[in-house]
């Protein structure tokens, strides 16, 4: 990281919620409640794929290591933004704010690439199903998600460096709750084009990237399921995509909205909503509309809540 940087300036404060006034603590209240159920539900997910040996197939791995990245993402973003909320506008230290950026960037595009890899997933289930056991075997489903973290962590890593190589050496509050990306290069000197444009291709790389692999899965998927003779058949077969489907469109819808466009369109209080969806809301879809849903995770949950509370007695 350059050296203008160095010694120019040494941290930034963020100023995300600071003109809520009084309604920071409601939003406190609000975000710390919504925060508790999705690290409980994620981690709670985690743990019952884990120990329920009928949830130990690909699709149940995959969706156990997207409730853990969404649960480091959570846990980079949203204890600061909490103590924002209550303390006011909270400094970061020039470091902090690049690691910040370099872990939420690398989550979120790991992100991206584990829903890539639970379509293909379906795809195999539903187009494929008799060769599905022999083609997701444990030494290929460890080799999707490897490269799934791998790849997350090369994309973020390529985003933080193209935002801090630049100098920062005008206003130092980031109008923001989070080191994002655009807030963050607003900051920056100097010529900022080329790294916009680089930003905007690595984003465009991760999204259309991973969802085309989606749209081209989905495609095999309704080809094959319109092909089902019985309509009970065919809604059996949609009802093991629809949830990975709503979390692939917010997930997608808002991603695309913060990175896939022009500076010139930012806005901070749209930016915030958007960022709050992304950041708060999303991570708890994962538990909720995918897992919760899903009869074989609604079994291994009372199942545990049973054995813990025979436990107790």
């Amino acid at each position: 990281m350059g050296q203008t940087n160095a010694t120019a300036w040494r941290g930034f404060v963020f100023l995300g919620f600071s003109g809520f006034g009084e309604l920071q603590l409601l939003l406190f209240a609000l975000f710390f409640s919504l925060y508790l159920v999705t690290l409980t539900s994620n981690v709670f997910i985690i743990v019952v794929i884990r120990l329920d040996s009928h949830l130990h197939t690909p699709m149940y791995l995959f969706l156990s290591f997207l409730s853990f990245s969404e649960t480091c993402y959570t846990l980079g973003i949203i204890p600061k933004m909490l103590s924002s909320l209550v303390m006011g506008g909270q400094a970061i230290s020039y470091e902090g704010c690049a690691a910040q950026m370099f872990f939420s960037a690398s989550w979120a595009c790991t992100n991206c690439f584990l829903l890539a890899v639970m379509g293909f997933d379906r795809y195999v289930a539903i187009c494929a199903p008799l060769h599905y056991a022999s083609r997701m075997d444990p030494p290929f489903c460890a080799r999707l998600v490897g490269t799934s973290f791998l790849s997350g962590y090369l994309f973020g890593l390529g985003m933080t460096l193209v935002i801090f190589h630049l100098p920062f050496c005008g206003s130092h509050e980031i109008q923001h709750f989070f080191c994002d990306t655009p807030p963050v290069l607003s900051l920056a000197c100097g010529d900022t084009g080329p790294s916009e444009l680089g930003i905007l291709i690595l984003s465009l790389l991760v999204l259309l990237v991973s969802f085309s692999f989606i749209t081209v899965s989905y495609a095999y998927i309704l080809a094959a399921i319109l092909r089902i003779p019985s309509t009970e058949g065919r809604k059996k077969a949609f009802s093991t995509c629809a949830s990975h489907l709503t979390v692939v469109i917010i997930h997608y819808g808002c991603a695309s909205f913060m990175y896939l466009r022009p500076k010139a369109s930012y806005s901070l209080e749209r930016d915030q909503l958007i960022a709050v969806t992304y950041t708060v809301v999303t991570p708890l879809l994962n538990p909720i509309v995918y897992s919760l849903r899903n009869r074989a995770v609604q079994t291994a949950l009372r199942s545990a809540f049973r054995g813990r509370l025979l436990g107790a007695g």
